[in-house]
């Protein structure tokens, strides 16, 4: 399953994204992280030290290898110079799968120990000095799309993204590529703002979103937060002695995290594996073609030299029954 965490910067995403990735692994669950905001802090909140949260190798950095790799011999993409970031795969790409050895992990995923097991851990990685000025952060987490076009992926099979702050998910189709989007917004009006944001652009395409109330401190939070966002608030989390520790890098073992954490993180599992029975591969696979051929109008055509629309293969749709190994 392909989830996805929003919200504010600052409402506290990327430390329950940090703890789902940590209970989905003590569950023993294969899991895939991906660090796709542009301050890159997943890392650190699964252990790293500075030292090895800077060594993560940039996926945008590697995004020539992974065009190459994921068009195979699909006969409508002849160069990976042809690809753009929408570019939706077809007869002949190869696909990711979440458990699987191939190149594209081998360039930009590490293994992170944790306390229950290991996971994959990727990243965009972070503007350098040349791309102040002159790049857009869009442009990093191209790579990250284009992978999740790409990825098949079964039930006890996670990618978690951490994403971009905000609502800047929206500037492409990234954001109908998860079963299931937990977005985390604070009991205050600037803490639900992004939430009607989301609500409002997502729901033309069937994306499942779910809100988890942080930082929530009484009854008058819970009531703030359960008039603003009604049905959508699926669960409420407070004070943490075991966030606490971690974030002075003073971490204990994860089995002592809270009871009430625990069953909060379970929760959140539990609505994941309810969101995929309700997977459409029909649908996944048209909103990935609508988006590519809205980039490729917008820009992409323009900025390849070629018909980007003839990249899309009429007859193809993703799905499990295409997780068959492949050789790289």
């Amino acid at each position: 399953m392909k989830i996805a965490f929003v919200g504010k910067g600052g409402s506290g995403k990327t430390t329950l994204s940090s703890l789902f990735i940590r209970h989905l692994t003590a569950n023993e669950a294969t899991v895939v992280a991906v660090d796709a905001d542009i301050n890159q802090h997943l890392g650190a909140a699964l252990g790293l030290d500075e030292s090895e949260a800077a060594a993560l190798p940039a996926m945008g950095a590697h995004l020539p290898l992974i065009k190459d790799y994921l068009r195979g011999s699909n006969p409508r993409i002849p160069t990976a110079e042809a690809m753009i970031k929408t570019t939706p795969p077809g007869e002949g790409s190869r696909l990711l799968r979440v458990g699987e050895n191939n190149p594209v992990y081998d360039a930009c995923a590490r293994t992170v120990q944790l306390d229950d097991g290991e996971i994959r851990l990727m990243a965009t990685g972070p503007f350098t000095e040349s791309d102040l000025g002159v790049s857009c952060y869009h442009s990093k987490v191209g790579a990250v799309e284009l992978c999740l076009n790409h990825l098949v992926d079964g039930p006890d099979e996670y990618v978690v993204v951490d994403m971009t702050a905000g609502s800047d998910s929206f500037a492409s189709g990234m954001f109908t590529r998860f079963d299931m989007t937990f977005l985390v917004a604070e009991p205050t009006r600037k803490g639900v703002s992004v939430y009607r944001q989301y609500k409002e652009y997502a729901r033309d395409f069937g994306v499942s979103l779910k809100v988890i109330g942080n930082k929530v401190q009484g009854q008058d939070d819970l009531d703030f937060l359960r008039e603003e966002v009604g049905d959508d608030l699926l669960i409420t989390v407070g004070h943490s002695d075991w966030v606490r520790a971690m974030e002075k890098g003073r971490p204990i073992r994860f089995e002592l995290l809270e009871a009430d954490n625990r069953c909060a993180l379970q929760t959140l599992q539990d609505a994941a594996e309810d969101s995929y029975e309700h997977r459409d591969w029909e649908r996944y696979t048209r909103q990935m073609v609508h988006f590519h051929l809205r980039n490729a109008e917008s820009w992409g055509n323009a900025k390849t030299g070629v018909d980007l629309a003839t990249q899309v293969d009429p007859a193809f749709v993703l799905g499990e029954a295409l997780a068959v190994p492949q050789p790289s």
